[in-house]
């Protein structure tokens, strides 16, 4: 029997571009797969020639060389062999509806055929604020916290019934823990609400658990903070989460995760492994010059020489004074910022001596204010100009 052309059974023309014969590929499918026509013995048969049409017309390769040559261009290779004419209808389907090959999702499921393989229990993964000083992150820290972990209760096990009761299998799921529904022509899955998806139910629940099986117990974790650590870090502790359900057959605990947040601190600010400092000099020791002392972040101190004239604004360096850097022996710098301070609540005399400081101050004293002012004064020259 002669082969209908490839356009024909898609129902598009041949200049159909490809969104087009994809919205017709899936209309048809629709319309005539197997599952639709139980009765017709020429489903299936209809149902591969639609593939087979459009696994040639939705490859570009392949559809230029049957629209130069026809079904001959496909022959020698034959239709399903090294051409690759025809395509697996889970992979056609994989594309057209986006299921995922392997897993649960793919073409049996949407058609209500088998389903995905049922995975192993899992604990449930736990997350914990710790809140630390910048004098713990610089210096690492081993602290003990106490955490709710969810454990198998004492009384039942972790069956979730109480001693001498029984655990009977749900009726309306069967024990899958999860029931079909049909909602037209596709199949639509669901957690079984009669046991919660757990497939089971316990005649006369645990009194201590109220059921569950499992009861969250106070438990206290030894924990390191390495040194280093920064503002917003997430710290993974494998395997100290929740314990998973012994009732459901058990499995892998969950982890337990650090979030790490560092308090402001009184004296320094952060960037990376670098530290910053903003210190007041007094206005004498930023003009004739000196030397002021600087705390560090190790409990140490610093000596910073201020030079004569430093006006503020004026950063000064201290390497290696920073924050640690994670896993490694170096350290960041710190940066010192000067901030001139004016004197303020003066006694007669020093009011004097600033007096005649000022009548005796020329351009040279300060440079600055002089040429502001002079820039000051062509501004508004220019404007009555």
């Amino acid at each position: 029997m002669a082969k209908r052309d490839y356009y024909e059974v898609l129902g598009v023309a041949k200049t159909a571009d490809e969104k087009t014969m994809k919205t017709a590929f899936r209309k048809k499918a629709m319309e005539c797969h197997p599952d639709r026509h139980p009765d017709d013995e020429g489903a299936e048969a209809r149902f591969k020639e639609l593939n087979e049409a459009y696994g040639i017309l939705s490859d570009p390769q392949k559809r230029a060389a049957y629209d130069r040559m026809g079904h001959g261009a496909f022959e020698q290779a034959g239709a399903g062999g090294g051409a690759g004419g025809f395509q697996d209808f889970g992979d056609i389907f994989s594309q057209i509806f986006g299921g995922a090959a392997g897993g649960g999702g793919g073409f049996g499921d949407m058609f209500g055929g088998g389903g995905g393989r049922q995975r192993q229990a899992r604990g449930s993964d736990l997350r914990y604020e710790m809140e630390i000083t910048l004098e713990e992150a610089f210096a690492g820290k081993d602290m003990d916290i106490t955490v709710p972990i969810a454990e198998d209760c004492d009384r039942c096990d972790g069956m979730g019934a109480e001693p001498g009761a029984t655990v009977e299998t749900c009726s309306t799921c069967g024990g899958a823990g999860r029931v079909r529904t049909q909602q037209g022509f596709f199949t639509m899955e669901r957690a079984c609400s009669t046991c919660g998806g757990q497939g089971e139910y316990v005649s006369n629940p645990c009194r201590q658990c109220d059921g569950q099986g499992q009861e969250r117990k106070q438990t206290t974790l030894d924990v390191s903070i390495p040194a280093g650590v920064e503002d917003g870090t997430r710290i993974r502790l494998t395997g100290q989460g929740d314990a998973a359900p012994s009732r459901n057959g058990g499995g892998q605990r969950g982890d337990l995760y650090l979030f790490i947040s560092t308090k402001p601190h009184g004296l320094f600010e952060r960037n990376g492994a670098d530290l910053y400092c903003n210190a007041p000099v007094p206005m004498a020791t930023a003009a004739l010059g000196g030397e002021i002392e600087i705390p560090t972040i190790d409990g140490g101190r610093s000596k910073i020489k201020i030079p004569e004239g430093s006006q503020s604004g004026k950063r000064m360096r201290l390497r290696g004074k920073g924050m640690s850097v994670l896993r490694s022996a170096a350290r960041g710098d710190m940066y010192v910022e000067l901030s001139v301070e004016t004197p303020s609540k003066l006694t007669k005399r020093q009011r004097e001596i600033l007096e005649e400081f000022a009548s005796e101050s020329g351009v040279d004293t300060s440079p600055a204010s002089q040429n502001f002012f002079n820039k000051a004064k062509r501004f508004w020259d220019d404007l009555t100009d």
